[in-house]
């Protein structure tokens, strides 16, 4: 039987001080509409895996969730940790683009960032 790690910690997925804040922020203005961000993970191919945020209102039995002091709450699916073990989420504001980062998902797979040759230029 799988048993899934039902409390997210910084040692499974880092979420550093800019972006506990910000994922606070945004579901405080969603007045109540979400109860948490869901961190993703879709694709794959030469590009890699794609991660992804959105809102969500609850978490499901299998998920692992991180909730913090600072009123966020944080929820991902096994596959998706999977991905993102021992990755980091950041958010940076240059003043001219605002976003989440994803840092050192490559090492969290274990890959290497190269392209394995899939034969084809376009898909």
């Amino acid at each position: 039987m799988i048993e899934y790690n039902q409390v997210l910690t910084n040692a499974d997925l880092a979420v550093t001080e800019n972006a506990r804040s910000k994922i606070a922020e945004l579901i405080r203005d969603t007045h109540g509409e979400a109860t948490a961000v869901r961190i993703y993970v879709s694709g794959g191919g030469c590009s890699g895996m794609n991660y992804g945020m959105t809102f969500s209102e609850d978490a499901e039995s299998k998920d692992s969730v991180m909730d913090g002091e600072e009123g966020y709450r944080l929820v991902v699916d096994p596959f998706a940790l999977s991905f993102l073990n021992g990755a980091e989420v950041d958010y940076v504001d240059d003043g001219v683009n605002a976003t989440f980062v994803f840092n050192n998902v490559f090492q969290a797979v274990g890959g290497s960032g190269a392209c394995g040759g899939c034969g084809g230029g376009s898909f």
